[in-house]
């Protein structure tokens, strides 16, 4: 277990507060708009996973250790969102402590081994040379020769430090360990207390022939989609996504 980074959203709301933790590349500052809305509820915590943003770099990334560090990061008691690497590692925390998780909201992934691999983006990263580079637009005129989608661009290039001409990402540890993040562990048990789905409508990443396999481990499962999302959901539509976020933890 590592100390994860983190940035607190205080709130005078009753509510139990709210661990978020962000997808593959991500950061904890991504989720900024939509920690921000939901602290008028309750206090949001908002963490960088390992290898990613300001929290330490390690050798390992499993979900195992992601679970404990999200574990390290919280009280019992606590509700937890994940979206997508996050997502998996919220559902093996509550899956292994759900003594710990109160309500769990997964964004857009399901407990099941992906065939896809983001290696290829490690590698556009890692061939990027940042020496040579003066600006963000350069920066994303050069990644453009690997990466054809400017909003992928954009969002990779958040984690780009252009001060001290770095990546705030580990990335030969994600690289490396990318069969494992796409993979899904032999994580035994369930969890008994309610826990949303929440998908992107145009992502296929969570598909209706999965519901029976996340039904196995969390019977209580409720299932919803967000109309006109991607698999970056809470970005696409921010507004539905708390919406949806806040009806189900205040239900």
């Amino acid at each position: 277990m590592v100390d994860l980074a983190h940035v607190d959203y205080d709130s005078d709301g009753p509510a139990p507060p709210l661990l978020i933790a962000h997808g593959l590349f991500g950061s904890a500052r991504n989720w900024n708009v939509i920690a921000r809305r939901l602290s008028d509820r309750g206090p949001v915590r908002a963490v960088d996973m390992r290898n990613h943003g300001d929290s330490p770099r390690e050798k390992t990334h499993d979900y195992d250790a992601l679970a404990d560090d999200l574990a390290g990061a919280m009280e019992p008691g606590w509700d937890v969102l994940g979206h997508s690497m996050g997502g998996k590692a919220a559902m093996v925390l509550a899956l292994r402590q759900p003594e710990r998780v109160r309500r769990l909201v997964v964004a857009d992934i399901a407990p099941v081994a992906y065939g896809h691999s983001h290696a290829h983006l490690v590698r556009a990263m890692q061939a990027l040379d940042l020496a040579a580079i003066d600006t963000r637009r350069d920066a994303d005129a050069a990644l453009a020769a690997q990466v054809d989608t400017p909003a992928v661009r954009s969002f990779l290039l958040q984690s780009l430090d252009m001060k001290d001409k770095r990546w705030l990402l580990n990335l030969d540890v994600l690289g490396r360990e990318m069969g494992a993040i796409s993979g899904w562990p032999d994580t035994r048990g369930s969890y008994g207390a309610p826990a949303l789905f929440l998908s992107g409508g145009d992502s296929d990443y969570v598909t209706r022939d999965m519901h029976d396999a996340i039904r196995t481990l969390f019977p209580k499962a409720r299932f919803a989609a967000i109309p006109g999302a991607d698999h970056w959901l809470h970005a696409a539509r921010p507004r539905e996504f708390v919406a949806a976020v806040r009806a189900f933890l205040d239900a």
